[in-house]
Formats: structure tokens, C-alpha cells, sequence
């Protein structure tokens, strides 16, 4: 028998990927998408897979595409729809476009030709229309004229991007110019293609509009869809509900409320109820998503989740009884799937985490798709009265060659909150295969972003706890103050204030992990990534050198007056407390760079060109003030990639920097170097 080998990071990226199954309206069959990934080609190739919840083998339902996604059954089940880019009769896809195949097989179709493209889709209930999202020239009316109108941009030779809007780009792409997002009515028989919204105000989310945006009613005759009422529209609008009937083109406001940010909205199986998620964002822009359910016959909604301290996450499912709702949730660093019951307002775990990453259910079948810090994704079925039961195998011949490290959750005493007493924190502790406690190992952070996210028991392909354990390394991600998923309190106890409880936070754990015998205390790193990065930066001004023996920093928030260049930047005076024209004093005592006279730890500096989030800009004045600074400093920039590493071959340049700038600086390694005493420009140490 093979002996079993640590992970490496090309074994990382042979593992195959799942996508959001959906489910045949029996329950008999899932369908998901499967993404697998060349090294040598440095791209990925994603296919569709029938998967029986009753026992076989998978099957493979799609080969000729390269990117198929978004499957969905038709109410019939008769097709799978699902939106690729394909060459079909001759004829090359320039924008996605919908397809169409039989669950037995054949050819997929394409269903229609759309100049402007598919961005997502919902079967309408008869099984022959279907309403998606496209990007469109809002002041244009008919197929034909957008066609030209996308004509003649492409062949434009101008290359400037002109806006006079507020929010422009998103991530790592701009808003397309001049268009706006519409949904548009689909006969699947005849390719005709309607505009629902052409000739009136409303658009969809211009970030990244879903599936999840719209809804349409069980009876086909109406649609429902959230929209930004502003005029102005901004990254934080607060999104507003409204019905669409199908036959007249009327809309009709239902939910708005200038203090709530509405979304994701979804119809009873009586269509008589929506129910969707809203955010008090009038009371602060912290507060969690909750459950809320709009009557038709009282004409009103009202939050239904207000005395349960969770956020409630989309997508939404109804129960067929129409008396509960199926969700995610985070609780204490593990992501849930919760049936909520309406009468009694009660919620219950249906599917415990790890960390759910999807999920359907039809016929009283439930499927999940989830991972853990120990397995990547993968599918279970889930019958009342029954063990949830695996339907696929993608992954497990490559990971039985392979040895994991055990994974602990510890809880230590952090920052005082807001009761002025330590609070209990959360740490999830990764060791390296073979552990044994009577060596000495190093440690190794991982800092998560948000900050009001949190490291989950999740596999996580970019930042791969297992692969950085397999390094030899002891691996700690702390949930410190700030992170989602432990309260309200413990979530907006940061604000204003960045930077401090979550610093208190990282070092607690530090002291205690110090304490361990098996801890080398001169050889502990500290990693992170956005926000994770921001803080690493803040550690390095804030904290004594030779405490931490390196640092690396990706995607970090450096400076936050400079930051307003990024795509959030409507945020930035609710999280910190000002503008920066308003309290300069106050914007500073938050940012990495008014420290910079005290940055002493050697660093790695990571960031991508395509970062719009944070943009590459922070990243190259942070490296560039430690080399003006004399600290020992490395610089990985990628022209090609966004907030994250995407590609294979970027990837794995990603990891072996990595670990060769931790290797670099462990003293065990002989490598080790000491940061400067006096860095350049200046006298003494202040």
C-alpha cells in the first residue's frame, strides 16, 4: 500500500470542483456543474453531471462546452437550461448565451440568440419561458437596436470608460458602460425575446446581478425583483421590492422602506406571501439580514427573524407546506442550512456544517453541497429519517493518496467587549500531518478579510489551511472581534475603531499558542489577505519587532485616505467613523500608513492589477515604503489577477512565494535574517 503523502499545491488544484446543484422536480436527479483545472493549460474547463439521489454512478450530461454553468431543471423535467459560451451550426458566442438539453442526452440547443448576452435565469412555471438577466442600453427599444448598439461599441476605437454615475466598478470588472441590468421574458420554443423593462426606470443591482434578484410566481403570471428606488446609484443603496405582471408590463412598488435594504425575494407555493431578506440599514449599516415575509392580502410585511441573533443568507427556499423557509446561516465559525418555522418563529439546524456552500431541495429530497477544513465540496442527499448519504466520488481516489492535518477548535480569552470583560474567541488550530508534541513547529496566522466575515471549517482553494500545514507548520485562523457568525455584538464591537480589539485578539492567541511546548517562539508568522492584509500592515506598526518573525500581506488595505479610490468607498465613513475631510485625525488613527515610522518586520507584498476592492495601488506604496525604510521587503504583483489568484500557473507562484519567504526568514532554516536597527531617513526610533 502507497504511503500517504502532505497535500501539495498541484495536488490542490487536480481536485475537482462542484457547483450549486439543483434538483429534477421529483428529487431523482441532481445536476450540478463540475470545474476541473490543467496546470498545464493554466485554465479550467467546467461540464455538467447528472447525479441520482436513488444510487449509480454519475453521468456526465454535457462534453462539448468549455464553461457551462447555472443549471436548472425545467418545471417539467423534461430539460436542464444552463448558460455557457459555445459555437453551435456555424455560429461562435460572443456573450453567454442560454442553452437547452434533454437529462437523457443529445445535443444541448441554444435556446436563443441575445445580442447582449445571459447573466442568469428562472424557469417560468409552464416550462417553456424563461426570464433571465441582460445587460442593455436602457434608452434603446428592441432587440435589433441593442444588437447594433453592441455592434458598433465593440468596434469603437476609443478605449476610455466615461461615467458620470456613482458606482462604476466592481471587484475586478467595470459596470458596462451606459447599460443597465433588465430582466427579459424568453418563449424557449420560439427564441422571441422581450424586454420587461424597456421604456422604464427599473434596473436590477449593477453588482453582479443573480438569480437571486428575482422570483417569478408560481402561477406565471407575475415576476418579483428588488431595484434601487435612488436616482444616484450607489454601492450601499437600499434596494426596494416590486411585482411585474407578465401580460400588462404594470409594475407595482410592493416593499419600500428608505431605512431597509431589501433582497432576494421569493414566492409562497400559493403565491399569496414573498418573502426575502431585509436590513435595518437605517439603524446602522451593520446590521444583519433578516427574514422578512410581504403579504398580498394584507398588503404589508413585516420581519419575521427579529429575535434570532443570526444573519439570514440567500438563496430562500419555501417549504411546500408554505409554514417555513429553508436558509443558510453562520454560527461560531460553521455555516448551516436552518429550516425557520413561521408560526412559531423557530429555527433548527436541517444540515449541519462545515460550511454549506449549496443547497435544493423537490419531492421532499434534499441535496447539500458542503466542505469542511479537513474535505473540499461534496454532495449528500438527505432523506427524512435518513443518514445524509454522498451521491459523487469526484475527489476521493486523488485525497486517499493523501494525509490531512488535524484540525481542533480552541476558545481563548480575547478583547474585552462591550460588557468591558474578555470575550471568548474563536480559533480553529490546523497541525501538520505527523504532529508530534515533542518537537518544536512554527506558527503560522491566517487572518481572515471582511472583517465581518470569518474563517469557517471550510476547505477554502486560495487560502488553503491543509497546504500551509502540510509546510510543517502549526496553522491558527482566529474569529476575532468583528467576525460574522458569534452575535451582533461581537460583529460591530470593531467599528470605529479598526484595528484595536482584532490586534488584542491575534496577539491572545499568540500568547497562548506560545505557551504550548511544541511552540518555537522565534519562529511565528503572521499572514492575511484584504482586510487580513490591512491588519497585518497594522501589526507591523503596532507591534514590537521580532515578535513576529515575517509577514505577509495580500490584497492589504495600506492607507484609507488613498483607499477611497476603491469601489466601496461609499462604506468608508460608516466604518470608520468620518470622512477623511471631515476627521483626518480620526481616518488616520485607523490606517496602516500613519504607523509606517515603526514598521521594522520583513514583509511579503502580494496584489493583483485587477483589484478593484482594494485597489494594486496600496499594495505598491506599502512595499515601496518598506524599502524606503530599509526593512527587508519582497513584491509578487500580478497584472492578470483581481483580488484573488485565479489562474493554476498564478496560483501556484502565489504558494511558492509563500512558503519561500516564511522559509527565508525561519531561523531553523538558516535563512533568517534580522530586520534593520535604523531604517533610512531616520536618527532614532521614536
Amino acid at each position: 500500500m502507497a504511503k500517504k503523502t502532505p497535500i501539495t499545491v498541484d495536488q490542490l488544484w487536480r481536485i475537482e470542483r462542484l457547483g450549486t446543484p439543483s434538483l429534477s422536480p421529483d428529487g431523482a436527479q441532481a445536476v450540478s456543474s463540475l470545474t476541473r483545472y490543467s496546470m498545464d493549460e493554466n485554465k479550467g474547463a467546467s461540464t455538467l453531471w447528472l447525479l441520482s439521489t436513488l444510487g449509480g454512478r454519475p453521468r456526465a450530461l454535457t462534453q462539448c462546452g468549455d464553461k457551462d454553468g447555472q443549471p436548472r431543471w425545467s418545471p417539467r423535467g423534461d430539460l436542464v437550461a444552463f448558460v455557457a459560451k459555445r459555437e453551435q451550426q456555424g455560429s461562435k458566442d460572443e456573450e453567454a448565451q442560454l442553452y437547452l438539453i434533454a437529462p437523457n442526452g443529445g445535443e444541448a440547443r441554444r435556446a436563443a440568440t441575445v445580442a447582449t448576452g445571459v447573466e442568469a435565469f428562472r424557469w417560468c412555471p409552464d416550462g417553456q419561458r424563461i426570464v433571465f438577466v441582460s445587460w442593455v442600453w436602457p434608452s434603446l427599444k428592441g432587440a435589433k437596436a441593442q444588437a447594433a448598439s453592441l455592434k458598433a461599441f465593440k468596434e469603437r476605437k476609443e478605449t476610455g470608460y466615461a461615467t458620470g454615475e456613482a458606482q462604476y466598478r466592481y471587484w475586478d470588472h467595470h459596470v458596462p458602460m451606459g447599460r443597465a441590468a433588465h430582466l427579459h421574458l424568453m418563449d424557449t420554443a420560439s427564441g422571441k425575446v422581450r424586454d420587461l423593462f424597456e421604456g422604464t426606470r427599473f434596473e436590477l443591482t449593477r453588482t453582479e446581478p443573480d438569480a437571486q434578484q428575482f422570483d417569478v410566481s408560481p402561477d406565471g403570471r407575475r415576476v418579483v425583483f428588488a431595484f434601487d428606488p435612488a436616482p444616484d446609484k450607489r454601492m450601499d443603496g437600499r434596494f426596494a421590492l416590486a411585482e411585474l405582471e407578465l401580460r400588462s408590463g404594470r409594475i407595482t412598488p410592493i416593499v419600500q422602506d428608505s431605512d431597509w435594504d431589501c433582497s432576494a425575494p421569493r414566492y409562497s407555493p400559493d403565491g399569496g406571501r414573498i418573502a426575502f431578506t431585509a436590513t435595518h440599514q437605517g439603524a446602522k449599516h451593520t446590521m444583519p439580514s433578516q427574514l422578512a415575509v410581504w403579504d398580498r392580502d394584507a398588503a404589508d410585511w413585516q420581519v419575521v427573524s427579529g429575535e434570532w441573533d443570526h444573519d439570514v443568507q440567500a438563496p430562500l427556499h419555501w417549504e411546500d407546506d408554505g409554514q417555513a423557509l429553508l436558509f443558510a446561516a453562520e454560527q461560531k465559525g460553521r455555516r448551516h442550512l436552518w429550516r425557520f418555522d413561521l408560526p412559531d418563529r423557530r429555527a433548527e439546524i436541517v444540515v449541519g456544517g462545515g460550511w454549506l456552500q449549496g443547497f435544493d431541495k423537490a419531492s421532499g429530497v434534499l441535496v447539500s453541497l458542503a466542505d469542511a477544513i479537513d474535505h473540499p465540496p461534496r454532495l449528500h442527499v438527505c432523506l427524512p429519517g435518513e443518514t445524509p448519504r454522498r451521491i459523487e466520488q469526484f475527489n476521493d481516489d486523488l485525497l486517499a493518496g493523501l494525509v490531512m492535518g488535524h484540525t481542533e477548535e480552541v476558545w481563548f480569552e480575547g478583547a474585552a467587549g462591550v460588557a468591558g470583560t474578555p470575550d471568548r474567541v474563536q480559533m480553529w488550530l490546523t497541525y501538520p500531518p505527523g504532529f508530534d508534541a515533542k518537537k518544536k513547529y512554527p506558527l503560522l496566522h491566517l487572518i481572515h478579510g471582511g472583517p465581518h466575515t470569518a474563517f469557517g471549517d471550510a476547505w477554502h482553494f486560495r487560502w488553503n489551511v491543509q497546504t500551509m500545514a502540510a509546510q510543517g507548520y502549526v496553522v491558527a485562523c482566529v474569529n476575532y472581534h468583528g467576525s460574522s457568525g458569534f452575535g451582533y455584538t461581537f460583529l460591530d464591537s470593531i467599528t470605529h475603531r479598526w484595528g484595536e480589539l482584532e490586534l488584542q485578539d491575534v496577539e491572545a492567541a499568540t500568547d497562548v499558542l506560545l505557551k504550548k511546548p511544541w511552540a518555537d517562539r522565534k519562529r511565528v508568522f503572521a499572514s492575511g489577505g484584504s482586510y487580513g492584509g490591512f491588519m497585518v500592515a497594522w501589526m507591523n506598526g503596532h507591534v514590537p519587532a521580532g515578535r513576529y518573525a515575517a509577514y505577509v500581506c495580500h490584497a492589504g488595505c495600506f492607507d484609507w485616505t488613498a483607499m477611497f479610490a476603491d469601489d466601496a468607498y461609499t462604506w468608508h465613513a460608516k466604518e470608520l467613523g468620518a470622512w477623511y475631510w471631515d476627521d483626518m485625525a480620526r481616518v488616520h488613527s485607523q490606517s496602516p500608513h500613519a504607523s509606517a515610522g515603526e514598521m521594522r518586520t520583513p514583509t511579503l507584498v502580494i496584489h493583483g492589477a485587477l483589484d478593484y476592492r482594494v485597489p494594486d495601488a496600496q499594495g505598491l506604496a506599502y512595499y515601496n515604503t518598506l524599502k524606503a525604510l530599509n526593512v527587508d521587503a519582497r513584491l509578487l504583483w500580478f497584472p492578470d489577477e483581481n483580488h484573488w489568484v485565479l489562474k493554476p500557473r498564478n496560483s501556484r507562484q502565489w504558494y511558492g512565494e509563500f512558503f519561500d519567504w516564511l522559509a527565508r526568514h525561519d531561523v531553523k532554516s538558516g535563512a533568517g535574517r534580522k530586520a534593520p536597527t535604523k531604517p533610512a531617513g531616520q536618527a532614532s526610533r521614536t
